[in-house]
């Protein structure tokens, strides 16, 4: 009889084990097709903003000499403007759903309207209310944690600012390199 009992305490542990790690998993899901998100939706406000206009940044303190540290930069990248942009794009976050790779299990998150009109294959994406608001408090808590280091990336011009951003920098996404690099 005790070791019947031990049995079903181990199996009982074990499948509580299971749970916790496929709940822990679908947490870092959520957060790193967040922040992929995130990047894709700043990304393309960038692009969407005049590269020709400019922006004043420094201190407009006159120096001992006479001069300003003044200095021109693009209105795009600029601390304002991304600050601006911080404080709108989890909204964006209504306009993703979500789709499961049948053979890993992980989850990942796709914008279900283009911005162009093109049609898109959406036959294996869920949408559903409860995706989008965890997705829009994740960015929500991403943007409030990571501000500087959002602010610091998108002041200049980086290349796979997903990885570098979501996996390396903040350590969202940790499987990161299994996830197709497609532009949405």
């Amino acid at each position: 009889m005790d070791k019947h009992f031990y049995i079903v305490i181990i199996c009982a542990l074990t499948s509580l084990h299971l749970l916790l790690i496929q709940a822990a998993r679908q947490g870092q899901d959520i957060k790193c097709g967040a922040c992929r998100a995130l990047v894709d939706e700043m990304e393309w406000a960038i692009s969407q903003t005049d590269p020709k206009k400019m922006i004043q940044t420094g201190s407009f303190r006159i120096n001992p000499d006479g001069s300003q540290s003044v200095r021109e930069v693009p209105f795009s990248r600029s601390e304002s403007h991304l600050l601006e942009m911080m404080e709108e794009v989890c909204e964006k976050m209504n306009d993703y759903g979500e789709r499961v790779d049948p053979a890993t299990n992980r989850k990942t998150y796709v914008r279900h309207a283009s911005r162009d009109g093109t049609a898109m294959d959406l036959s294996d994406v869920a949408f559903d209310s409860r995706v989008s608001s965890s997705l829009k408090f994740a960015c929500e808590t991403i943007v409030e944690q990571h501000e500087d280091e959002l602010i610091e990336f998108f002041a200049h011009e980086t290349d796979n600012v997903k990885d570098k951003l979501c996996s390396k920098r903040t350590d969202l996404c940790d499987h990161a390199l299994k996830i197709p690099h497609d532009e949405l």
